[in-house]
């Protein structure tokens, strides 16, 4: 499951992806653009700092910016950065739960490992840039056409 605050950090780095041709973007215009509470937003775009994605601009004209192309970041480090790798049950976690039953001996775990593999390679092979792109061409289909 993608958290909230996962899903707050990509569409936060969407948002820069969108708009990095026009530099800095104040956190007040990310958090009105994508619905985000920015309390919240402030949090997440300072871990989202630290980590190495987004750079912090100060002054009249500041703002966030990506730190990386829209290219180079993937939906998958994004999701590690805010809630570590991803597996679909928790005996396949780093911390796996020593408590089950079936450790060891589990008829699902091929399942599981399958689901979380074919997750991480979508996630892995998006990056914002495609996200950018897939949006762009969303919103050209839906371009109302007042010509007569």
């Amino acid at each position: 499951m993608v958290t909230q605050k996962s899903q707050y950090a990509l569409r936060a780095l969407f948002e820069l992806a969108l708009r990095s041709a026009a530099g800095p973007t104040r956190i007040e215009d990310i958090a009105k653009a994508q619905a985000i509470p920015q309390r919240f937003l402030e949090v997440v775009l300072n871990e989202l700092k630290h980590a190495g994605f987004v750079e912090a601009r100060r002054g009249p004209r500041g703002g966030y910016l990506l730190a990386r192309t829209p290219r180079d970041i993937t939906v998958k480090d994004v999701i590690e950065c805010c809630q570590g790798r991803f597996t679909p049950v928790d005996c396949l976690g780093d911390a796996a739960a020593d408590d089950c039953t079936f450790r060891g001996d589990c008829a699902f775990v091929s399942l599981w490992e399958e689901v979380r593999d074919v997750v991480n390679s979508v996630y892995g092979s998006t990056t914002l840039q495609d996200l950018v792109e897939r949006e762009h061409a969303r919103l050209s289909k839906t371009a109302l056409n007042y010509s007569i």
